[in-house]
């Protein structure tokens, strides 16, 4: 199943069509995408796809013959063996020398365990063939700081040579309940809170069934696709995951400033914080300050949350009852400690898409673009979402995860907030309140009569 990406493919169609040569480096997390989107965009195209493996060079090359070999019928071929990636390349350049020819290699990173001088290689054939052909060459990997560092940064040999590049992202919350049309907008939401927006995971749960049956299914039971799915990913990206997964279950239970996270783990905040700063690189937590810093990264009295929701909801609901789960008691776990405890983790998710909503949907409603979506956390007061607009002020935001109307008590709370912050923000606010469960008709006159701006669960799903 293949759910939107058209920003995505769109800006790769643009390129096919520029018809120049092309170096495209496409980056992301195991499960996001990667070779779905490029398969779609190699569709009805003069294509060779490889996907490499932790195998020695030999087998990359007789693999990668094979995949040409496959792809593009030339006689010639069948007599031809690469022993080399020198000659593989040139003989891709002289089949791009006309006529427009995607090569997509993907897992690259496998490619240079097995030859780490192979960013050199293509840099050598890129500089003095590749770049005045056809060539479409797309190099792929889901190990995101190798290629950031071995692909990307100044220190790689291929560096400047690359004409495009996307770091492929889980899909937002809206384009995730694509993937359940006939769920209620709040079960939409609950199924991304429980997955987030990894392609990868969303498909395994059925639309047709209740989400308490698929998390059963597909999380809870032993044999799901999902119940060892974080293990897999911490043991494949990481060299001491269970040193990771300590952090990341301290995260979980509320632990979120640094030395509270290191205290948990049994670490020092020097090392901690090495460990932390991997789990971001990985996209699987984020660093959170005030939507008013200027300078965020320097900021010291930051927390910590899990960005990745399945992540989040693994540490939280399924890690502590492994034993439990082991023996059967799935149904039992769910309804015990799960079901009554999801609304409350339903609350922060709810207020990050918010903020997502916001920062990508809300520009030509509020006549400014957002540069941002944040918050703000102060000793005694919170605010769930900041957003300084392009045109000058702010946008200040009250999120609620209720099953229930927001009355009027929300909307003085939220203006109270908004006295205690600095003067300039204060009177250049522009006030919005966001409901799971929709808002009493006495606030929605006031809301009307005051220019304060509400949104439910249908308008930020795109069924206003």
């Amino acid at each position: 199943m293949f759910v939107n990406r058209s920003e995505e493919l769109g800006a790769l169609d643009r390129l096919w069509q520029a018809n120049a040569a092309q170096l495209f480096v496409l980056y992301g997390r195991r499960r996001v995408g990667k070779t779905e989107l490029l398969q779609q965009f190699c569709r009805n195209k003069r294509a060779v796809y490889f996907l490499a493996a932790q195998v020695r060079e030999a087998d990359h090359l007789r693999s990668m013959t094979e995949a040409i070999r496959g792809a593009l019928p030339d006689p010639l071929l069948e007599a031809l063996r690469f022993d080399q990636w020198e000659p593989l390349f040139s003989y891709l350049g002289r089949l791009a020398q006309s006529e427009r020819l995607v090569v997509v290699l993907d897992e690259f990173q496998y490619l240079c365990d097995s030859n780490p001088a192979l960013p050199s290689l293509l840099q050598r054939f890129w500089d003095l063939h590749g770049h005045r052909t056809r060539l479409f060459l797309v190099l792929c990997g889901s190990h995101i700081s190798f290629m950031e560092r071995e692909v990307l940064a100044e220190r790689s040999p291929l560096y400047g040579r690359r004409t495009g590049q996307q770091h492929l992202l889980p899909l937002s919350f809206r384009d995730s309940s694509l993937f359940f049309p006939d769920y209620r907008p709040r079960d939409r939401l609950i199924a991304y809170g429980l997955l987030g927006g990894m392609p990868a995971y969303l498909k395994f749960f059925d639309p047709r069934r209740s989400i308490r049956d698929n998390a059963i299914g597909q999380m809870l039971r032993p044999q799901g696709y999902l119940h060892d799915e974080v293990n897999f990913l911490l043991r494949t990206e990481l060299k001491d995951p269970r040193t990771y997964a300590s952090l990341l279950r301290a995260i979980a239970d509320g632990c979120t400033r640094l030395n509270e996270i290191a205290q948990r783990a049994q670490l020092d905040a020097t090392t901690a914080n090495k460990y932390l700063q991997v789990l971001r690189e990985l996209d699987l937590i984020r660093r959170e300050v005030s939507a008013f810093e200027r300078a965020p990264e320097k900021r010291r009295k930051s927390t910590y949350v899990i960005e990745d929701n399945y992540v989040a909801f693994y540490f939280r609901f399924l890690f502590p009852y492994l034993s439990l789960l082991a023996s059967g008691a799935a149904e039992t776990v769910y309804d015990r400690f799960i079901a009554p405890q999801l609304n409350a983790y339903m609350g922060p998710i709810f207020e990050e898409v918010c903020r997502q909503y916001v920062q990508r949907y809300w520009g030509e409603r509020l006549k400014s673009m957002p540069l941002r979506a944040g918050l703000h956390r102060d000793r005694d007061f919170d605010l769930d979402v900041v957003a300084p607009l392009a045109e000058g002020g702010y946008l200040l935001g009250e999120c609620k995860w209720w099953g229930r109307p927001v009355g009027e008590k929300v909307l003085e709370a939220l203006k109270a907030s908004a006295r205690r912050l600095p003067e300039p923000a204060q009177r250049d606010a522009r006030l919005a309140i966001f409901s799971g469960g929709g808002f009493t008709e006495a606030l929605q006159r006031r809301a009307k009569e005051e220019g304060v701006m509400l949104a439910g669960l249908g308008e930020l799903l795109g069924r206003s």
